[in-house]
């Protein structure tokens, strides 16, 4: 095995600066990072950066590779639970996003009921609606934050309007989530932590009492449909019901608003493209993909070592983690053609900015729906977009890949 000659940090300032750069390095150097860690307990295992299309999609679909530690270890092995993030870490095990088999075939059985593949295209009239409001007090001349007055706000009142969540506490909502999945970002602080723990209580103490109304008065919502699944096919349990309503909000709006303020970002940064798309809409669905590929929004995901193995030459134990780095292998060389050129036309795009194979994202339609809806209105109602700045600030968390801010002259 070659030894690794450069130090892959995704916290540091070059990673900060140019996040592309560095997993070009990583690719040529090291495409399996091996990172030294020690957990609560003072196990010492190792952190695996998994950054190749062939590697990120092998740690994806081995059966193998678990997403909770407790089906890789026994446990007295497992690290103990602080109190003050109990009620966080206790609610994320019970997320679908973050369950393996059995459980995790069981809930999505449950939930694909309700979240249909076919509520993309029912939402479609009521998404436009929604995108033509956020827009309508911005004539031609003004500018706009594009992120907090339109991506931002999208996918919450879609998500929220869908849910059944009342419409004056979406911004409630919208704090909350955003404190929890910060939580879950590269290497957390212990503040960041502490948040997301309140933000949970908060957020779960609000759901009961909307799980237990529509208990006593179904409606024609989703949370409705989740508690018709729960309470007469008794296969979810009302702590699971809780958890996975969070869930749908958590993963309904965050990583969609960042598509959409990429995919609105992008056309201004590549004006060819933009007037392309223009010109023939017909390729709204590629270049959507595209955008999903260049600026994926979720930028990794995890996973545990369930069982000893040895791949390309590494011995993977059982307990070490392997962080799957999707925005590296969507900039594969090996996959993609010129990975670093954005291209609406490009034919052959088998991005993983949704996951793979039995954690293939559950809301993949509505997002997509959502993005297309978002920059086809905003493309009907001003003929131009110019950014005031042209130096945009990205936030600085490696998990995910979104835009601080983005002040556009429309006209």
């Amino acid at each position: 095995m070659a030894q690794q000659t450069y130090e892959f940090n995704p916290l540091s300032l070059e990673f900060q600066q140019d996040r592309y750069a560095v997993f070009k390095k990583v690719h040529t150097y090291c495409p399996i990072y091996k990172e030294p860690q020690t957990d609560r307990n003072g196990r010492v295992f190792t952190l695996w950066h998994f950054t190749t299309y062939e590697d990120v999609q092998f740690a994806f679909r081995d059966k193998r590779f678990v997403i909770q530690l407790k089906n890789a270890l026994p446990a007295d092995q497992l690290p103990p639970t602080p109190p003050e993030i109990r009620v966080l870490e206790d609610h994320l095990k019970q997320l679908l996003v973050l369950q393996d088999r059995p459980d995790h075939t069981r809930l999505r059985s449950l939930i694909n009921k309700a979240f249909t593949p076919r509520l993309a295209e029912q939402l479609e009239p009521r998404i436009q609606d929604i995108s033509r409001y956020l827009l309508q007090e911005f004539e031609p001349g003004s500018t706009i934050d594009l992120v907090r007055d339109y991506a931002n706000q999208l996918p919450i009142f879609v998500i929220t309007e869908l849910m059944g969540v009342p419409v004056e506490d979406r911004y409630l909502i919208k704090k909350w989530s955003t404190q929890v999945i910060r939580s879950t970002d590269h290497k957390p602080t212990k503040e960041m932590l502490m948040n997301a723990n309140q933000a949970m209580i908060e957020f779960q103490h609000y759901f009961r009492e909307l799980v237990h109304d529509r208990s006593r008065n179904l409606r024609d919502d989703l949370i409705s449909k989740l508690v018709r699944a729960t309470y007469e096919e008794g296969h979810m349990s009302e702590d699971e019901l809780l958890a996975n309503c969070i869930g749908l909000v958590l993963g309904g709006h965050e990583t969609t608003a960042s598509m959409i303020a990429s995919s609105i970002y992008l056309m201004i940064r590549y004006q060819e493209q933009q007037n392309l798309l223009r010109a023939q809409p017909e390729w709204m669905e590629s270049a959507i993909e595209e955008v999903l590929r260049f600026e994926t929004p979720l930028q990794l995901r995890h996973r545990k070592v369930g069982e000893d193995m040895e791949y390309k030459g590494h011995a993977l134990k059982r307990g070490d983690s392997v962080t799957g780095w999707i925005a590296a292998a969507n900039r594969d060389p090996d996959v993609f053609v010129n990975p670093d050129q954005f291209d609406i036309t490009r034919k052959k795009n088998p991005h993983l900015a949704f996951g793979y194979a039995a954690h293939f994202c559950l809301g993949a339609p509505l997002a997509r729906k959502e993005g297309a809806i978002a920059l086809q209105t905003l493309f009907d109602k001003y003929a131009h977009l110019k950014l005031v700045n042209e130096q945009v600030e990205w936030m600085p968390f490696p998990s995910t890949r979104t835009l601080k801010s983005l002040n556009v002259l429309v006209y």
